[in-house]
Formats: C-alpha cells, sequence, structure tokens
C-alpha cells in the first residue's frame, strides 16, 4: 500500500540506537566467549550442539524430512521456547504475520488469510481460544480466529505451520494448519526438571512484574510409565497511549454545521439556521462575514473529512496469566502406547480506557452534535483532510471505560498408539477443547463540558499526532467538566447528550468435541503406506450481552457532590514527543465512587418511570442495541479419508509423498433473534458436503536439493456472525428481511504449492516458495430478492396464507465469487560456519514474502458500485531477519521484523474507501548465558522501536484512526535446569 511522506517522529532515532546497542552486545558477547574458549582449548576437542543452534538443527530437520510443505519452530529446551509469546514465534515463519493487542501478538495471517481461515491444533485437537480485545484490534472475538495471546509460549515444546493441505489433517483451513504440541515424558530422559524467574519492566508504565515457568517430568516401571507437569504464571502492567479518532466522516452526510446568522438557504441537507438554537440556550452563532461564510462552507463541502472523535487517551492493562500442562503416558505392553495430555489456562485482565474527546463532530442533529456547531476558522487539505478548525459550540468528554476480562481454557486429550502385528498400526484419539470468554463488567461513565467556544485541533505539523487546545483547564475540579444529567440546572441545553453510564456484559464460550480413529497399514516396508480414517467433530458457539435500558446519567444523588465523583489522570504521553500544550492530565469519572453514589450495578428500576433516567435495569433479546449478540451455532462435522505414502523413484530420481482424499458432511443449526415482538427467537439449520482431494509430493534431485509440489482442494467454514438467522424480518408492506444468512456455503479454494529446497551444508537451507489459491466462493452482505423458502428461515415466522414462495427483499452475506491469490517466499538458514575462530558461532536466518490478490468488494448491499483492492488481512510483504550466536555457553539474538500495510475493513465506514494499519517494524533480542551446566543468566528486549498501533482510513488521505504506542518490555531472569 502506498502512503505520503508524513512527519516523522523522533522515535525512529531510537531504533537507530536500539539497532547500535543491539550489534555492539552481539559483538561483546562474541568477544567474551572466544577470551572464554581460548581459556578452555580443551572444550574445542569436541562439538556438542546444544542450545539455539540445536533447536534449529532440529526444526530443520523436521522440515526436511515431512512430506508436505511446513515450517517449524522448537524449544532450544524445555520449557524455553524462543519468544515470550507464541504468536511472535509464527512470525518468524515465512509468510505469516501478527497482529497485536496490548502490546503483544494476538492473531495470526498466513499467506494473506486471516486468522479467520487458519485453524489451530493443540495435540492433535482443533481449539478455538478467544478472548476480549480493545474496540481498535477487534473487540471480544466472536469468530473462528485463534487468539494466542491467551497461552502462555513457555508451555509448549514445537509448533508446525502445514501450508500444504493433507487427506490426513481434518479440513477447514485456506490459510494453515497450525499444531502446537506440549511437552511428553518419554520426549525426555528420565528425570529432568527446570525452572525459570524473570522480572518484566515496561519502560511507558514504569512497572516491573514477575513471571515464572516450571516443568518436571520423569519415568518409571523400566520407561513404561511417565508423568510430567508444568506450568507458567506471569503479570503484566502497561500503558497504551497515543492519539485516536475512531473514524473520519464528511459533514453534509451527517447533518451540517452551524451557519453564520441570517444564512439560512443553500444549506447541506437537515441544517437550517432554527436548528442552531438561541444564544441563551448556549450556542453562538458567527457574524455573517464573508469569512465567517468561507469557513462554513469549507466545513460543509462533501468531499471534506473530518475526525469524528479526536482525542487523546490511555489504556491502563493490568494481566495476569496462568497455564498448566499434564502428561501421563503409559506402555502397558509391547507396541501400545496411551498417553493422556492436559492443558489449562487462565488469562485475566482488567482494562481501563481513559479518553478526552470532542464528542460533537460528526453526531447528527438527532444526537444532539454537530449543528450546533459554529466554525470560526478551519483549513483542508487538496484530498480533502482536515489540517486545522477552531470552533465554538464543541461539546468536550471526558470518557472512561473499565473491563474486567477472563478467558479460561481447558483440554483433555487421550491418545491410543497401538501396533497389530509388524505391519499395521491403529490411532485413536478423544478430547474436548473448550474456551470460555468473560467480560462481566464493562462499565463507561463520563463527564461533560456543554458547547465549549474556542476548541482548536491542527494536524499541521504531524498528522499522527495533533496540537489541540482546550479553552479550559481539564484539571480544573471547578471547570466545565462534571457530571451533566437531565435536566441540567433548570433548564435544558440544545442538542446536547448528557453525561452516560453504560454497563454491557458480555460473554463467548467455544466448545470443540473429537474423536478420531485411522488405521495405517504398512503394505510394503518402507515403500507404500495405505492410511484409512474416520473423523467426528461437534463445534458448539454460544455468545451473549446485555446492556443497561437507558443509558444517560440522573441528576446528582442527594448529599453527593460533584467533587465526590471524580479523580484525575496524570503523567499522560511520557516519551512521545507530543505537541507543546498537549494536556498531560485531565479530570476522569471515579467509576468505584460512582457505582456506590448511584447504585448502578443493582440491575433494576429505581426511580421513575420504566425507561427513565433511573433505569439500570439489563437487557439483551429485547435491547436492539444488544439483541445481535445473542445467537449459537453448533456444527457436527463427520467424515473421512483415504490416503497413501509412497517412497519411490521415478526415472532414478527418489519421490515421496502421499495422495488421498478426505469427505466431509457438515450439519450446522443457528440460533438468533429477530426483532419482532420484542425480540423472536429462531433456529435454523443447513448442511452441505465437501470432497477433498490432495496430492503432496517431494522429489530429492540431488543429496541436498528437494523439489516440493502439491495441490489440493481446500475448504473454510463461514465466519460465525454471518451465520445467525437473527435480524429484522418485514412481513407487511415491502416484504424484506436484514441480517445473517443460515444457508451460507463454505470458503472454498484450490491450492497449488511448489518449493525449492537447498539443504547445501549443515544446518543450513536456501528455499524459494511459490503458491497459488484459487478462491472461488467468497461471502458478501448483498441485497437480492429471493423467495422466502431460500433464507433458511423457518415458516412458522410467515403470517397465514403465506406459502413461502413469496419474494422478499433480503440484505444478507451471501456466497460471491472470489478471486486469485499468489506469491512467493525466499527462505535462508544460514550458520556462519565457514568463518574463522569465534566467528564460525553467529548465523542468520532471513526470510521475505510477497502476496498479491484482488477481490471486488461490493460498497453497499443496494448497490452495484464496487472496489476493487487487496483481500483484507493481506499484507503483500513481510520480511523477517536474525542474527545469532551461539557457542553452547552464549547464546544471543537480534531479530526484526516487518509487516507492510493492510486493509481491515472494505468498503470503510461513513462514506470512506478503505480501513487498515499501516506498516510495522518490530525489533527484539535475547541473549542467554550458561554460569553453569545447570544454570543461565537471560536477557531480553521486545518491541524496541517502540512500534505504534497506527491505523487509517481512506487510501487517498491515511487519515489517523489510532496511532498508540505500548512501550518497551525488558526480561531478565534465571533459570535452573536440574
Amino acid at each position: 500500500m502506498q502512503t505520503r511522506q508524513r512527519h516523522t517522529p523522533p522515535r525512529l532515532s531510537k531504533l537507530n540506537a536500539c539497532l547500535l546497542a543491539g550489534s555492539s552486545l552481539l559483538i561483546a558477547s562474541a568477544a567474551q566467549a572466544q577470551q572464554t574458549a581460548k581459556s578452555e582449548p580443551a572444550a574445542l576437542d569436541q562439538v556438542v550442539v546444544t542450545g539455539l543452534r540445536a533447536s534449529l538443527e532440529s526444526a530443520l530437520r523436521t522440515k526436511r524430512d515431512d512430506s508436505g510443505i511446513v515450517d517449524v519452530i522448537k524449544a532450544e529446551d524445555m520449557g524455553k521456547f524462543p519468544d515470550t509469546n507464541l504468536a511472535e514465534s509464527l512470525q518468524r515463519v515465512p509468510g505469516v504475520v501478527i497482529d497485536r493487542d496490548a502490546g503483544e501478538g494476538r492473531s495470526i495471517t498466513v499467506r494473506g488469510l486471516g486468522q479467520d481461515f487458519t485453524r489451530v491444533r493443540i495435540n492433535g485437537v482443533e481449539a478455538l481460544a478467544t478472548t476480549g480485545g480493545t474496540d481498535s484490534s477487534g473487540g471480544a472475538n466472536r469468530s473462528r480466529g485463534f487468539d494466542f495471546n491467551v497461552f502462555a509460549a513457555d508451555l509448549f515444546s514445537s509448533l508446525t505451520v502445514r501450508k500444504s493441505s493433507s487427506a490426513d489433517v481434518d479440513e477447514g483451513s485456506l490459510g494453515a494448519t497450525v499444531d502446537l504440541q506440549t511437552a511428553r515424558p518419554f520426549d525426555l530422559k528420565g528425570f529432568t526438571a527446570a525452572v525459570s524467574l524473570k522480572g518484566v519492566y515496561n519502560d511507558l508504565s514504569g512497572k516491573t512484574n514477575p513471571k515464572a515457568s516450571f516443568l518436571v517430568s520423569n519415568t518409571f516401571a523400566d520407561n513404561k510409565v511417565g508423568v510430567l507437569l508444568s506450568g507458567a504464571s506471569s503479570k503484566r502492567q502497561l500503558l497504551e497511549e497515543g492519539f485516536s479518532t475512531v473514524r473520519w466522516d464528511n459533514g453534509p452526510s451527517s447533518g451540517g454545521w452551524c451557519p453564520p446568522q441570517g444564512i439560512t438557504t443553500g444549506l447541506p441537507a437537515g441544517s437550517t439556521a432554527t436548528t442552531c438554537g438561541p444564544a441563551a440556550q448556549g450556542v453562538t452563532r458567527l457574524p455573517n462575514t464573508p469569512e465567517n461564510i468561507a469557513a462554513f462552507n469549507a466545513a460543509s463541502k462533501a468531499e471534506n473529512f473530518h475526525p469524528r472523535l479526536p482525542r487523546y487517551g490511555r489504556l491502563t492493562h493490568d494481566q495476569d496469566r496462568l497455564g498448566l500442562t499434564g502428561a501421563i503416558q503409559v506402555k502397558p505392553a509391547e507396541g501400545t502406547l496411551l498417553t493422556l495430555d492436559m492443558l489449562y489456562s487462565k488469562l485475566k485482565a482488567t482494562r481501563q480506557e481513559d479518553f478526552l474527546e470532542a464528542i460533537s463532530f460528526s453526531r447528527t442533529l438527532s444526537q444532539g452534535g454537530k449543528p450546533q456547531t459554529s466554525v470560526l476558522a478551519t483549513e483542508y487539505g487538496p484530498n480533502g483532510e482536515l489540517l486545522y478548525g477552531k470552533y465554538n459550540g464543541v461539546d468536550i468528554r471526558s470518557e472512561s471505560r473499565f473491563d474486567e476480562l477472563s478467558t479460561t481454557f481447558t483440554q483433555p486429550t487421550l491418545t491410543l498408539e497401538q501396533d497389530i502385528g509388524d505391519s499395521l498400526k491403529l490411532t485413536a484419539r478423544v478430547g474436548r477443547a473448550t474456551s470460555k470468554f468473560s467480560n462481566p463488567i464493562q462499565t463507561t461513565t463520563t463527564l461533560d463540558a456543554a458547547n465549549v467556544n474556542g476548541y482548536e485541533i491542527d494536524f499541521r505539523a504531524n498528522d499522527r499526532a495533533p496540537s489541540i487546545t482546550y479553552p479550559f483547564s481539564p484539571t480544573d475540579p471547578n471547570g466545565p467538566l462534571k457530571i451533566l444529567g437531565v435536566p441540567v440546572g433548570s433548564s435544558s441545553i440544545t442538542n446536547f447528550t448528557p453525561s452516560e453510564i453504560r454497563i454491557r456484559p458480555q460473554g463467548a464460550t467455544n466448545i470443540n468435541d473429537i474423536a478420531h480413529l485411522d488405521l495405517a497399514w504398512e503394505l510394503i516396508p518402507d515403500r507404500l503406506t495405505l492410511k484409512g480414517g474416520a473423523d467426528y467433530k461437534k463445534f458448539s458457539f454460544t455468545t451473549f450481552e446485555s446492556r443497561r435500558t437507558v443509558e444517560t446519567m440522573n441528576t446528582l444523588p442527594a448529599g453527593v457532590s460533584q467533587a465526590s465523583l471524580v479523580t484525575a489522570l496524570n503523567g499522560f504521553g511520557k516519551g512521545q514527543s507530543l505537541p507543546a500544550g498537549t494536556a498531560t492530565a485531565w479530570l476522569i469519572p471515579d467509576l468505584n465512587a460512582i457505582a456506590a453514589a448511584y447504585d448502578i450495578y443493582c440491575n433494576c428500576l429505581k426511580t421513575g418511570a420504566a425507561g427513565g433516567p433511573g433505569d439500570f435495569t439489563l437487557t439483551s433479546i429485547t435491547n436492539g442495541n444488544a439483541r445481535g449478540n445473542n445467537r449459537a451455532v453448533v456444527e457436527t462435522d463427520t467424515g473421512g479419508f483415504l490416503q497413501a505414502d509412497f517412497n519411490t523413484s521415478l526415472a532414478g530420481v527418489p519421490l515421496r509423498g502421499n495422495a488421498g482424499v478426505r469427505y466431509v458432511k457438515t450439519n450446522m443449526t443457528a440460533d438468533g433473534y429477530l426483532a419482532t415482538a420484542g425480540g423472536t427467537a429462531v433456529t435454523a439449520e443447513n448442511s452441505y458436503s465437501d470432497v477433498l482431494p490432495a496430492v503432496n509430493v517431494a522429489a530429492t534431485l540431488s543429496k541436498d536439493l528437494i523439489l516440493r509440489g502439491a495441490v489440493a482442494k481446500v475448504m473454510s467454514r463461514p465466519q460465525l456472525g454471518n451465520l445467525s438467522p437473527g435480524g429484522t424480518l418485514n412481513t407487511t408492506g415491502t416484504l424484506s428481511y436484514t441480517g445473517g444468512n443460515p444457508l451460507l456455503k463454505p470458503f472454498r479454494a484450490t491450492t497449488y504449492d511448489t518449493s525449492l529446497e537447498w539443504y547445501h551444508a549443515k544446518n543450513a537451507f536456501v528455499g524459494l516458495g511459490l503458491f497459488q489459491k484459487n478462491i472461488k466462493t467468497y461471502i458478501q452482505t448483498l441485497r437480492t430478492n429471493i423467495p422466502y423458502s431460500q433464507t433458511g428461515l423457518p415458516m412458522a415466522l410467515l403470517p397465514p396464507g403465506f406459502t413461502g414462495e413469496e419474494v422478499f427483499q433480503v440484505s444478507a452475506p451471501i456466497n460471491t465469487d472470489g478471486g486469485k491469490l499468489s506469491g512467493y517466499e525466499l527462505n535462508v538458514q544460514q550458520p556462519f560456519s565457514f568463518l574463522p575462530g569465534w566467528g564460525k558461532n553467529f548465523g542468520a536466518l532471513l526470510n521475505y514474502t510477497y502476496v498479491k490478490s484482488k477481490i471486488q468488494y461490493v460498497v453497499s448491499p443496494t448497490s452495484n458500485t464496487t472496489i476493487t483492492d487487496d483481500l483484507i488481512n493481506l499484507s503483500p510483504k513481510s520480511y523477517n531477519a536474525t542474527l545469532y550466536y551461539d557457542d553452547g555457553t552464549l547464546s544471543a539474538r537480534l531479530s526484526g521484523s516487518q509487516r507492510s500495510s493492510y486493509l481491515t475493513r472494505v468498503p470503510g465506514q461513513n462514506n470512506n474507501d478503505v480501513e487498515g494499519k499501516n506498516k510495522t517494524f518490530n525489533v527484539d533480542f535475547s541473549i542467554s548465558y550458561k554460569v553453569t551446566p545447570q544454570l543461565d543468566v537471560t536477557l531480553e528486549g521486545v518491541n524496541l522501536t517502540n512500534q505504534p498501533n497506527d491505523q487509517f482510513i481512506s487510501r487517498a488521505r491515511d487519515s489517523v484512526v489510532v496511532n498508540n504506542v505500548t512501550g518497551r518490555e525488558y526480561l531478565i531472569g534465571l533459570r535452573y535446569k536440574f
């Protein structure tokens, strides 16, 4: 994506310092290692590969031996995964990029296909872990994407990214299947144990928090029984600070601005002189001068856009993560292995979001916004982006939101591996993966100042961090920021939105039950193996949300003062080089005091009539704003596969691989609520089947050169939100339905992969991979005219006399044509073993991925206009580079990852073409020194570039939506292996 040149903040100079510092650490460490080597010459007589080089060698060997196209990451040692976060390890894999929330990796995109198109298995069982995030990062996860931040990385021993499909790997992925594996006792030798303790410091929050992990494993009864237990616990306290706008909007579509005195004609639709109200009600009308008329006309021009909610803000994150794994393995007889894997993870968090914002912009007359605002001066760029504005009659708000969040994940898995004679092997597996996300408290409170005159915002010096001037002190307890209820004093304020209390508890539960059975028959030893198997999966998804019936505030309770309900935020903007005059402190609501004064969690009608300002009742199905998030989906998938694994030769060239076919039938039931009669429960059903052939071939052209090819048909089931039969049904007048579509078919594609891999030296590798995915079906929301019987809704919803053949106007997701996705990957793993002395302990890991795809997006369900653009979440370019040093005593890594900009919504909201995120570049390092064979000292740095979460709207304008930073993190610790 092309973006214009803009102001370069000072943080880039810090990047250079970070890179120089990291390089100095590596050089200094290498020099010390050289001195150590010289003092112990006997150690040079033998080569023992350990640490980072050992994990790289093991992962590369696994990649080379696999019949498909895979990438593998392995822990250097037990409980010693290479990154603090699983997603951040995955971004080292070619073609994998990540999205972050609260400063850590949350979700992944593989070869341009987002998290909804990637499946994750843990110990062989499909799993779906979901949690809540900030609104700017997607909020609560109610879809099929896997949230990797639920788990501590220390719980896992390896991860595998399967980029090509095979019949024996169950369906559901267009992008990749990611296999996560926890440790097992038979993978270790006898009694082993390790413990790790770290302190984690964040330079923005100034907080230091603990992180600990352990693993203990042993085998008994002549190695016929093994038991393993591991755990990891960590706490994170960090701040996320910066500027945001929510969205950008153009004037006339939202009701226009308050015109100068005497101007009543030629105004944007919805604006007249009378809508502004008299000055006695707090509205300042400007004199009818040429300057004021010019400013008004510029602001009202349809092509000009301004920020909807310009604001600086701080998000305070407090997270506790606990994970436990257990494994019991038993060999009761020769050829029999029984394994019980258990995984538990708990992520608990609180998040407070505090913003100082102007709420009048982009609000219609009915919402009490823009028509009362007068334009004193304004300046727009050639592309229509607001550069500067000064206004009267602006409503200012201090908004504070507090969330309690938790995700509890559990997964027991029982696996039986049984040899039957010399040539047959049976594998059976059952498991249940359960993820329960709960957000029992999501409460927003506000302080407000009505019709403030002289508000200024200026983007001319920095389009990511504007100068904002408030004509009052935001920290003055006697100033205009206060709780303004209904009524305010003895009179109302024109078009004013009172202070609010929003209460929105919500949650989601995902359950995956699986049963798998397969039989492998080695028909020709080491040459041909036939496999067949059956699978049963049941996926259950439920989500709920409630909201307060009325969200405006009441007047102050008797005996309660304004001052007792507010507190202050201080110290905003540390190290961010914000414009001079930016508010670094402001008054915020004191939630605890407000909760006590108003008894806001009573879930009751305390005063006034139902729906009045004293109504704290929570409603869900009957609440139109919450109804859509009360829904459920149950999918039952039954199927099986046949596959032949072969190892042969053709014209003297060794060939190995597999060829097979998978069949699966999906039966789906979806529950939702229509907006009739205060919420009418609706259940719909659908079923479809898929035949999915897959072939993988690897040709060993020479001892070190492998050519791979793969072709397959794949499918990925529709997003969960699109399947709900809920919405609005109109059976009188114009027959219509607006909502989800339970009759959606899955995304389907044919994939082609090839790669050439050169293993030219020990632990060295150069690879080029080419891939193409012909996406045959996509899903977009369109309006179609179809008989009611084809909507998937039950006939019982129709009035008497309807047959189901009546044609309805349906605005809902439908299957549309997809498009072609193609690209290539370059991958290099190179130890510098050819260098003399200590130089041979260096090495590098490099990869680069290019992806392109064009999809035709419909601008509106009722329009034929389309936008041709990239697939959502697709970054056309990404790369990773790691320089490492490892001599068995000292190990060090310096890594950089870049992801180019990508889209998150097409079309964009509020008359914008697209929304997305700008490119990111993250730098991390880690150093480990082995003091004794048992004791390691570690030092790590994460996000050394303090990379902003830079979100934009509009390709032409690149207008800022979010530009937040979370600071750098440094970890220092000890690890002891018994």
